[in-house]
């Protein structure tokens, strides 16, 4: 087991996951299931295996279903607490903002549909060492499984941007980041904004730090990524209770 980090990590789990339809209509998307349990299951098993020790669930639709059956977090052996965005979703961006006051100086950030079998100790020290506001890894991703958006050289973010594509974009966004609470300053609090805003402004300001990972990602963001990611864990799951092959 890797050693405690302190960093808590927020989850971004409020949206509507309208590309899981039927599924999420009465289902907040953390909470569908996977390989037998609900996916936030299997993220924050992921999350205690890289030491992490807190976990801050941002919810909108449907999150008093995620905090009725995951509650203190004691069960996962990862301590959790919520941060709700009310009557208004406030966006990727806004409801971090929100949760600064749960979240503290540094912290990790996840979106609530990904699953990075990454370490994560590394990421932390490269962050510190940066001193930027924030940092983002990426993982080259040649258009492989999503469009590729992001421009890394020398180690350092030169170019974020989902909209706009340019040839020389050979990474993408993998999922994780880290933010000092400072990179939100600027931005009004219980208003909506997308971390995407956040991150183009980190890297016009030359604030973004870089960090490639070479595993690459799984997702529920889809119909197909959870059909890939059941497979998976259920291949994980059946390897683990095998019995041992006699030598």
């Amino acid at each position: 087991m890797p050693a405690a980090l302190p960093l808590p990590v927020a989850i971004l789990a409020g949206g509507l996951a309208t590309r899981l339809r039927p599924i999420t209509e009465r289902v907040p998307k953390v909470l569908v299931p996977v390989a037998g349990r609900p996916f936030l299951a299997h993220q924050l098993a992921l999350l205690r295996r890289q030491g992490i020790q807190r976990a801050v669930l941002c919810l909108g639709h449907l999150g008093e279903m995620v905090q009725r059956d995951f509650g203190d977090g004691a069960a996962h052996g990862v301590r959790l607490e919520y941060a709700f965005d009310g009557p208004v979703l406030l966006g990727t961006g806004g409801a971090l903002k929100r949760a600064l006051p749960l979240l503290g100086e540094k912290f990790f950030v996840l979106y609530g549909d990904s699953y990075l079998p990454i370490d994560l100790a590394p990421i932390a020290e490269r962050f510190e060492q940066s001193g930027k506001a924030g940092l983002m890894t990426v993982y080259r991703n040649e258009g492989r499984y999503d469009a590729s958006n992001v421009v890394f050289a020398g180690g350092e973010i030169r170019v974020y941007d989902k909209e706009q594509r340019l040839p020389e974009m050979h990474h993408i966004d993998y999922g994780f980041s880290l933010f000092r609470a400072r990179a939100f300053a600027e931005w009004p609090a219980d208003q909506a904004f997308d971390l995407a805003a956040v991150m183009h402004r980190l890297v016009a300001q030359q604030q973004l730090a870089g960090y490639e990972v070479t595993e690459r990602f799984y997702e529920i963001g889809s119909h197909a990524g959870l059909a890939e990611l059941e497979a998976l864990l259920s291949r994980e799951q059946s390897a683990a209770n095998s019995p041992p092959n006699p030598s």
